[in-house]
């Protein structure tokens, strides 16, 4: 019975130590708001989630101020990757710790230029990417992006 006492405490010594060292090793979470004068104001997410050195970042828009799209599509388009780089920006990051980006676009026509403004905004190699023909797009937006960037 002692015996089967002292293997019962060894197996949950050991289940406590596996326990806690999985729990230091799991990244804490931060949130960040980054809201914008561009951001409408009710939204149910984050503008951007850092689980460890990985920060997700939510559909960011490029509006000007008064919420709306640019006639211009360059325009929008560079709107759109300058509040993507802030977004990064405030967590810490860059353009160039983007892993992975999704592109969508409500008029996939507008591809060949979107590309031309895109790569003015990497230095070294570009992220994984998706460009995505999605429709009506929120605020008649011509384009939405989302990320996730990885700290060099």
């Amino acid at each position: 019975m002692q015996q089967l006492r002292t293997a019962a405490v060894s197996v949950l010594a050991t289940l406590a130590v596996l326990g806690a060292l999985s729990a230091a090793k799991r990244p804490a979470r931060e949130y960040y708001d980054l809201r914008t004068a561009t951001t409408p104001d009710a939204r149910p997410f984050s503008g951007a989630v850092r689980a460890g050195d990985t920060v997700y970042l939510s559909g960011t828009l490029g509006l000007d101020a008064n919420r709306r799209a640019p006639d211009d599509p360059e325009a929008e388009a560079r709107l759109v990757l300058d509040g993507l780089k802030s977004k990064l920006e405030q967590a810490g990051m860059t353009m160039d710790d983007l892993v992975s980006v999704q592109i969508f676009c409500s008029d996939v026509a507008q591809y060949e230029m979107f590309n031309r403004v895109y790569r003015t905004y990497f230095t070294k190699e570009y992220p994984a990417r998706a460009f995505i023909g999605s429709g009506k797009l929120l605020f008649d937006a011509r384009f939405e992006l989302q990320g996730v960037a990885v700290k060099r």
